[in-house]
């Protein structure tokens, strides 16, 4: 294969980001990211562990306009310790078209809600009815810095036939929050809400910047 389409309306990297979002981080077990991770046949046996992230973002800056968006970040995998977004959605299209085309990462488009009531936080991914995820967020205390230099992320993503390595830079600042309540649809989504994060923070405001991936075409 070629590799994912160009988008009708392409924005050429490196993109650089603004917004605000909520990062829970875990300690996944390899039978439960086995069987819940939503992972692709060639990540299948290759789960090397490490911190997964779950992340709710809402950019209110990009070359693609406002959108949110919600992703699944396992941990890290063989042979290159780096890590994957197995499960990602956002509620613009041209993000999605860009993401897939310009990183391999493997967007899909749906409405997301995000609603603000004091110090928590109301999002639903998906359809009212039955949303793929639907959760309130509180945070609140003295906010301190934050950076992809304590947490660094290094993406390795393969969609239609091309790897990309990506290693996003950020920074922003952080508040302690917490889980008021979570649904899950594990159709779609994996099952979350019956795990504790070691860690729960809302990141207002952060800057981030997507470089040029490194790209080529998978032989295998």
């Amino acid at each position: 294969m070629n590799g994912p389409q160009k988008p009708e309306y392409y924005f050429a990297g490196p993109w650089k980001l603004k917004g605000e979002g909520i990062i829970l981080s875990y300690k996944f077990k390899k039978e439960w990211v086995e069987q819940n991770g939503f992972l692709t046949d060639k990540l299948k046996g290759k789960f090397k562990g490490g911190l997964g992230y779950v992340m709710l973002v809402r950019y209110t800056e990009s070359p693609a306009g406002p959108y949110n968006e919600l992703l699944f970040i396992p941990g890290k995998f063989s042979p290159d310790n780096r890590q994957t977004i197995t499960k990602i959605y956002v509620d613009s299209k041209s993000s999605t078209e860009n993401g897939r085309y310009k990183w391999g990462i493997p967007k899909e488009t749906v409405p997301i809600i995000w609603q603000k009531n004091g110090k928590t936080e109301t999002i639903g991914i998906g359809s009212e009815e039955d949303p793929i995820l639907f959760c309130k967020i509180s945070s609140g205390g003295i906010p301190f810095p934050a950076s992809t230099k304590l947490l660094p992320i290094r993406l390795f993503q393969e969609l239609e036939g091309k790897t990309f390595l990506t290693d996003p830079k950020g920074y922003g600042w952080g508040k302690f929050a917490k889980i008021e309540s979570m649904k899950v649809n594990s159709a779609y989504f994996p099952d979350i809400s019956k795990l504790k994060p070691l860690l729960c923070v809302k990141i207002n405001p952060f800057y981030m910047e997507f470089p040029l991936p490194e790209q080529n075409a998978d032989q295998q």
